[in-house]
């Protein structure tokens, strides 16, 4: 129980920067093609397309 409360001199985030930028860079990469691929020809007016115009009734 003594180590509970001793501070380690660790740099975490430091060495894990590179990480956290290419996760970024990935899910942009991910986000951006899903929305392209929803406004493609094929699902434009699907009605599981989130984007696709509803009908107005």
């Amino acid at each position: 129980m003594v180590s509970l409360g001793k501070k380690w001199p660790a740099p975490v985030a430091t060495p894990m920067a590179p990480f956290y930028v290419a996760g970024i860079i990935v899910l942009y990469g991910v986000n951006a093609t899903a929305e392209a691929l929803k406004q493609s020809p094929e699902w434009k007016n699907d009605p599981r397309n989130t984007s696709a115009k509803k009908d107005a009734h």
